[in-house]
This record gives structure tokens, C-alpha cells and sequence, in this order.
């Protein structure tokens, strides 16, 4: 029921993390505040195809 997704920074659109959910329990995309490495700030990101 785990699936890989890929997250992506809101703000450079940067490919920078992957991570696993559950589709099951969690049907909307997946939103983190993580750090990129790109902008140098901790940004939001979300969940992309």
C-alpha cells in the first residue's frame, strides 16, 4: 500500500526529496516544509507525479 513520491520545492520547482505514504489513509497530496538546497531556506513541499 506504500508508495514512492517524489517532493518538490514550491518555490524553484527543484526535485528534492523522496519519501513513502499510504494512499490509502492519505489521499491528498502530501505538503512538508523541508530545507532546499537550491534557495538555501526551508520552503514548502509538495507532492508531485
Amino acid at each position: 500500500m506504500r508508495d514512492k513520491v517524489i517532493l518538490a520545492c514550491t518555490d524553484c520547482k527543484q526535485r528534492n526529496y523522496t519519501t513513502k505514504k499510504n494512499k490509502k489513509n492519505t489521499t491528498e497530496r502530501l505538503e512538508l516544509k523541508k530545507y532546499c538546497k537550491f534557495c538555501k531556506a526551508h520552503t514548502t513541499h509538495r507532492e508531485t507525479k
